[in-house]
């Protein structure tokens, strides 16, 4: 049959091209992204499609494949590549231009995203990272998870593991010689260790963000966020593996580089795609409006290829989002192609002013923002010891990485108990600062504190003693307020400048 094809017909958009022919097949060279692959398609199949997308223009790839499927001997062979089939079929009908206009974009439903797909969100502990994620992920779905050095590839992707599973058990009869049977024959449920695929992080925001592509409809497509809080405390070359590969985001914002999955993940994304009984993926593909065929730059089979699990693809409403804290020290430090691939935004230090619930900044009666009012038990001002102790920190390390950010401590009422800020100001500094880092000559002042102690008359009497963090304590395990307090007040009375000032 004439097909209407030849040699060198190709779609509009490069995708499909037809390099030979002969008096059976046509030999098609399929590109994706700079990669391509050849295929031999029948043209007495192609003729069905032709035939098929005539009758039904608005149909997908996977409903000509459905409707045609066993009319042909050669089915088994060919239906794989029905995506390739139905671009070639709209081609020879003349109406490939609808399904491979680019010019409109996939909004995100509920709100317009302008931001980056992949960022990492860095700063001083406490600066508030994880909560400006919060904020701007709220209302959507989001997955969390923590690296740690203990991570890898299987925690965070998901492999298989033990599980006490119930199973049906066939029982034979025992007969003794008497004839009487010691057990009844039957089914029976038994506990036994079963093997089960477990998804982590990775792989449950991955089919969700792709189920939310599928499930998209005029207003447009749902975002799926994966956040890692800690980032840099694991090792990210062994815990992404060939994941790495797909950070590479082209300008239609799916991965530029599609991976092949390992049997074990493609079962269970074929798994998963089947228990999702409405899961269409090439329909929601290639609807018109405004979710289009963004996938049209890759392999024409990309749609079934994700479905099977075979073909790994991030798609443009999957956001990864995480966090990293410049005062840890990385035990795996992160190389500079893996960096190349994010973006980067820094969360400064400073005293924070309070927002409603729209996002918009609180005002007073005056219309000036407000900021937060944190204080330290005992009326001191959280903001003003921040920047003491901050500005003595940098004149110990020479860098930024180590200070405080307002949200370092949590409060009660706007308050951080003394208990609080021993346990966990003063434990952070002495740590991760005074035991590494001196502050030259002066550092004396610094750390010291009057006590009253007993001499062996019963007397009381005031003497000096080195502040050590075990004195913050009494003999009960309680925080004594009056050692807190001196050592909050000699922090403020600190001259930044290298001197303690005379009070």
């Amino acid at each position: 049959m004439n097909t209407i094809l030849s040699i060198g017909d190709s779609s509009d958009n490069g995708q499909i091209t037809i390099i030979d022919e002969d008096r059976l097949c046509y030999l098609v060279k399929s590109t994706s992204r700079g990669a391509y692959g050849l295929r031999t398609i029948s043209k007495s199949l192609l003729a069905e499609y032709i035939d098929y997308f005539g009758k039904h223009p608005d149909a997908t790839a996977n409903d000509a494949r459905d409707a045609l499927s066993g009319l042909s001997e050669i089915d088994k062979f060919e239906y794989g590549y029905t995506s390739t089939l139905r671009v070639m079929a709209l081609m020879a009908l003349g109406q490939i231009e609808k399904y491979t206009d680019q010019s409109i974009k996939i909004p995100h439903k509920n709100r317009e995203f302008d931001f980056p797909l992949q960022q990492i969100f860095y700063g001083a502990p406490g600066t508030g990272k994880s909560h400006e994620i919060k904020k701007l992920t709220k209302g959507e779905s989001v997955i969390r998870t923590t690296f740690h050095p203990d991570s890898d590839y299987s925690t965070f992707v998901g492999c298989y593991k033990p599980t006490m599973d119930e199973v049906d058990t066939q029982v034979v009869p025992v007969v003794v010689k008497s004839g009487i049977s010691l057990q009844e024959p039957g089914t029976y449920k038994e506990k036994r260790i079963t093997y089960k695929f477990v998804m982590q992080a990775f792989l449950k925001a991955y089919l969700g963000a792709w189920k939310k592509w599928a499930d998209a409809g005029d207003d447009g497509v749902a975002p799926q966020f994966l956040v890692i809080e800690e980032i840099n405390r694991g090792n990210c070359a062994q815990i992404f593996g060939d994941l790495f590969q797909l950070l590479d985001r082209s300008d239609n914002n799916f991965s530029e580089y599609p991976i092949e999955a390992d049997t074990d993940l493609q079962q269970e994304i074929e798994r998963a795609f089947k228990e999702h009984k409405d899961y269409k993926l090439n329909k929601a593909i290639d609807a018109e409006g405004a979710v289009k065929d963004y996938i049209s730059n890759y392999d024409s089979t990309l749609s079934e290829d994700i479905q099977s699990g075979r073909i790994l693809l991030l798609p443009p409403n999957l956001y990864i989002w995480a966090t990293m804290n410049t005062s840890d020290q990385s035990l795996f430090p992160i190389d500079s192609a893996f960096k190349r691939r994010w973006e980067w935004k820094y969360i400064k230090i400073a005293w924070p002013y309070k927002k409603n619930e729209d996002g918009s900044f609180k005002t007073d009666e005056n219309g000036e923002k407000v900021h937060f009012n944190y204080s330290i038990e005992g009326g001191h001002d959280w903001w003003k010891f921040l920047q003491q102790i901050n500005a003595i920190i940098d004149k110990m390390t020479n860098s930024a990485d180590k200070q405080l950010g307002y949200f370092f401590a949590k409060t009660k009422d706007d308050v951080i108990s003394y208990e609080t800020f021993v346990s966990k100001v003063c434990f952070y500094l002495w740590n991760d600062i005074f035991k590494t880092y001196a502050l030259d000559e002066q550092q004396g002042d610094l750390f010291k504190f009057a006590k009253k102690i007993k001499d062996k008359d019963g007397n009381e009497k005031e003497v000096i003693g080195h502040l050590s963090f075990p004195e913050f304590y009494d003999g009960d395990g309680n925080v004594v307020p009056d050692v807190a307090r001196q050592f909050i007040e000699h922090v403020m009375t600190w001259n930044t400048e290298g001197k303690k000032e005379n009070s």
